[in-house]
Parts: C-alpha cells; sequence; structure tokens
C-alpha cells in the first residue's frame, strides 16, 4: 500500500531539526500554572507548539474553545481532571488525551501534589497567546491562580488567539 504524499506542503519554510536540552525552554506563568515553551511554530515551520507544563494543586485553565488548533496532552507525573464538552474524566500518569479544535474542554489538577503534563497544539502559534498574556516568572514566588476576570482582563489576547471561554457547565 502507497500513500500520496505529493500535495504536503509546509505553512512555513522548511524547520531545522529542534534540541531543547532539559531546564531550557522559555517560561511563563499561566492560570496558576507554570509553562516551558519547548517549542514555538517558528521553530517547527508551522506544524506545532509544544509546552511542558507543571500544574499546581487546585490549578489549570477555565472552559474554553480554541478556533484554530487541535490540542493534545500527555500526562507524566499526577492526574488531571479534563472536562469533555459536557463530561468530566481523570486522565492519570501514562494518559493520552486529545482535543480536537472547536471542542470545550478544561484540565484541572484535583490531587494534593503538582501535576505534570506535556501538550501540544496543531498547528503551531497558540504559544504565543502564552508569550503575550502569560506572566513572567517571579523567583520565590508561586504562579497566581487566575479567575474569569483576569480572562477578561486579557480581552483582546484571547480574541486574537481564536479562543472562546465559556462557564464550566453549558
Amino acid at each position: 500500500m502507497s500513500f500520496d504524499i505529493s500535495d504536503r506542503t509546509p505553512a512555513l519554510p522548511a524547520a531545522r531539526p529542534l534540541h531543547v536540552p532539559a531546564g531550557e525552554g522559555l517560561v511563563k506563568w499561566m492560570s496558576g500554572d507554570e509553562y516551558t515553551i519547548k517549542a514555538t511554530r517558528a521553530d517547527t515551520g508551522g506544524s506545532l507548539s509544544f509546552i511542558d507544563a507543571i500544574v499546581p494543586p487546585g490549578g489549570g485553565p477555565v472552559a474554553h474553545v480554541h478556533g484554530g488548533e487541535d490540542e493534545a496532552f500527555f500526562i507524566l507525573d499526577g492526574e488531571l481532571e479534563f472536562l469533555d464538552g459536557d463530561r468530566t474524566f481523570t486522565g492519570k500518569e501514562g494518559d493520552f488525551v486529545f482535543v480536537p479544535r472547536g471542542h470545550r474542554h478544561r484540565f484541572k489538577n484535583i490531587i494534593d501534589r503538582p501535576v505534570r503534563t506535556l501538550f501540544l497544539f496543531t498547528p503551531g502559534g497558540f504559544e504565543d497567546f502564552f508569550i503575550q498574556a502569560g506572566d513572567d516568572p517571579q523567583p520565590g514566588r508561586t504562579p497566581p491562580v487566575w479567575d474569569m476576570s483576569r480572562f477578561q482582563q486579557i480581552g483582546d489576547l484571547v480574541a486574537r488567539a481564536d479562543m472562546t471561554l465559556l462557564p464550566e457547565t453549558p
């Protein structure tokens, strides 16, 4: 069996191989979480964005929808509760979760210790939202938890990211 891949053209000029050593990457605080951006749209020729996240107890974003990106999660350590449309489920260490664009979702740390998860966006570019809207880390402090009012304060960035914020219940 063969597959025709002749019509696959990159969105941006072809990217070079990328190596980001452990402990490196741009760190931003978002919604009480710590996100280390490992790969950006520019790094991958537009293909994807890749983030290493630490989600503290109770951390995670408000329910939302991405208009232009699919999002995937791989849980390295701990458990996250996911909102999937109208239902919730628990993702555990080693679990993979895929959320297609246009689908209402959120994740939340429901255990008593930080959770480490990786997530990626396809195509790349959503990391720009974290870079522009996120807080810079402050040594000796912890990331502040965001509520809906904080997201409303950055409403123009939310709109530019083609993201819609939604209530927990429809």
